[in-house]
């Protein structure tokens, strides 16, 4: 949408801001740029470096802030689940839970849910090496615990998600009709108190170019590969995986988060939205806010990713 910067509304000059570094990938880089993700790690072997930036919190105009323009909103998003480390509770209540809040607020025909994962800013035990893990299944990225993703992403790569979207439609509704239009989406939640200290900041989709970004192909592994040559092997089937999208800096990208966020609120924004005519994408980051000194707490949050269709 956004090939050349548009002006932000004056009412987003009052915002209070705070200055952090956000990870953007570096150029002269790997030309192979992939995310090697297993129990409580992943890795990437793109190099990344911080850039000074300028975030904004929307919390004062939260109302502001629209899915055509901005690509997000925070939403009053009550949820019956009292506990989220526990799978059995979040998997019988909580995807049906979100995929009611995302159909009323996109005015959705159909959503369906693409998994959930929890993510912390604190310390996850290394579960890799235990007799109890070693007898599990692979690994699936899949409702699991994994470190907070500190580097400025959009978690699907713009050419793969038609096919992914089909794939999920006619899973959903073999017998269905089709659909003109589809977004997939991320509905974020924390639900430590608030403020938290490593929260999740998200990039205005206007102030992002259509032709923005490089694949970050995603390797799901039961264990890491060891060396950068294993790692970056070019025999290696990055078509046929799913992918992200990273991006290189740009001063013109416009950077917001919601503070003290509420266990009943959560941030709901685009990953891609097959109308380009609106704002379809939205890069974001998990960033270390200073803004709260000791007041802040260690950041444990859920996300649930989900389909949107219009039939």
């Amino acid at each position: 949408m956004a090939n050349e910067p548009s002006q932000p509304d004056p009412i987003e000059e009052t915002a209070r801001t705070t200055i952090t570094n956000l990870n953007y990938l570096l150029p002269n880089g790997p030309s192979i740029n992939r995310r090697f993700v297993s129990v409580g790690v992943e890795v990437n072997t793109g190099k990344y470096g911080p850039y000074p930036t300028t975030i904004r919190d929307g919390r004062s105009i939260r109302h502001h802030f629209t899915f055509n323009k901005h690509g997000f909103q925070l939403l009053d998003a009550p949820t019956s689940v009292s506990e989220f480390h526990d799978k059995t509770e979040v998997e019988s209540k909580y995807q049906a839970e979100v995929c009611a809040h995302v159909k009323a607020a996109f005015n959705a025909d159909l959503v369906v849910s693409r998994g959930w994962m929890l993510r912390t800013s604190g310390i996850i035990p290394d579960k890799s090496a235990s007799p109890e893990e070693s007898k599990k299944e692979s690994y699936r990225h899949y409702g699991g615990l994994q470190p907070a993703a500190g580097e400025v992403h959009v978690d699907t790569d713009p050419s793969r998600q038609l096919i992914y979207a089909e794939r999920a439609y006619k899973a959903a509704r073999p017998d269905g009709p089709g659909f003109k239009r589809f977004i997939i989406s991320s509905f974020w939640r924390t639900f430590s108190p608030p403020p938290q200290n490593c929260p999740l900041a998200v990039c205005d989709a206007q102030s992002v170019g259509d032709d923005e970004g490089v694949t970050n192909v995603l390797w799901v592994v039961d264990k890491i590969p060891e060396t950068e040559a294993e790692r970056l092997d070019p025999a290696m089937d990055d078509e046929n995986q799913l992918a992200a999208a990273i991006f290189l800096h740009n001063p013109n990208h416009r950077w917001w988060y919601f503070s003290r966020m509420e266990k009943d609120e959560a941030l709901l924004f685009k990953f891609h939205d097959s109308d380009r005519s609106v704002g379809w994408r939205v890069p974001h980051s998990a960033f270390w806010d200073d803004s709260f000194g000791d007041e802040a707490n260690v950041r444990s949050s859920i996300e649930c990713r989900t389909i949107a269709f219009w039939e």
